[in-house]
């Protein structure tokens, strides 16, 4: 099967920007929202919310994107300098009756909502922070928003690199995540229909119970398991939504509840 070129710009289109879709301002504003935006920000509304909200702002910059790429404006790879560098976040404050959610791009807000959740204890002061996400968690937001593709190389790698750093072991364990990976990437190597392929859900799914440890994402983490991916991806790049791109928005969602490891 042949890969897809990229499509070239439509003549006198013009990119949705952030300014376009969310009351943002500064260098933020004037930036394309990028495929790579939107696949971070699906991944920390998963692993913060459990699932992407429909209609919230993952969503939103989805679309965006989505429109952009199809018009040749950004490659599918694509991230903009300010959320690739500041990353983007989704913070989650519990207060009695309710929860509050703020999700950010670069440290501007772009939205704000509030849940309603049954009144339970909380510490004192009357706020309950968020737990901090653990690698085993990030894999298991990778299994919902890159379930649906089949596993190479570079996700084999790039679980393995995560199960290293989950259980401080260099070995391999039999049956494990990384094994169940390796296996799977080669079975998917040598079969040509899509539909007999394994795909990543199912060797991620409940990711944090196959593992014998887990411990909280951080950046060191984040960056091993970024390298595994890209030396084994022959476009030297990271996946949307991936599991490289998941233990990042872990790391960086730790940082900024300044969870300390």
């Amino acid at each position: 099967m042949s890969q897809e070129q990229p499509r070239r710009p439509q003549e006198g289109q013009e990119p949705v920007k952030y300014g376009d879709i969310f009351m943002v301002s500064g260098d933020l504003a004037s930036k394309t929202v990028a495929p790579q935006d939107a696949a971070m920000m699906q991944t920390a509304e998963t692993m913060v919310l459990g699932q992407t909200q429909k209609g919230g702002p993952a969503a939103v910059m989805q679309s965006a994107a989505t429109r952009n790429e199809r018009a040749g404006l950004v490659r599918h790879d694509e991230a903009t300098d300010v959320a690739g560098h500041e990353g983007v976040t989704v913070i989650e404050t519990d207060v009695p009756g309710r929860r509050i959610i703020t999700e950010s791009v670069g440290g501007q807000v772009i939205g704000q909502y509030v849940q309603p959740t049954p009144v339970t204890q909380v510490a004192a002061g009357g706020f309950m922070q968020q737990n901090a996400i653990t690698i085993g968690e990030a894999l298991e937001a990778s299994a919902q928003t890159a379930g649906d593709r089949p596993v190479d190389q570079s996700d084999a790698a790039a679980i393995q690199a995560a199960e290293v750093r989950a259980t401080g072991s260099n070995v391999i364990i039999p049956g494990g995540l990384a094994a169940t990976a390796q296996s799977a990437a080669a079975h998917n190597a040598g079969t040509d229909t899509e539909q007999d392929k394994i795909k990543v859900s199912d060797v991620l799914s409940g990711a944090t119970a196959k593992l014998p440890a887990d411990k909280v994402a951080t950046r060191q983490d984040a960056e091993g398991v970024v390298s595994a991916e890209l030396r084994n991806n022959p476009d030297m790049t990271t996946r949307p939504g991936g599991v490289a791109a998941s233990v990042t928005a872990a790391a960086r969602l730790n940082e900024n509840m300044n969870v300390n490891t």
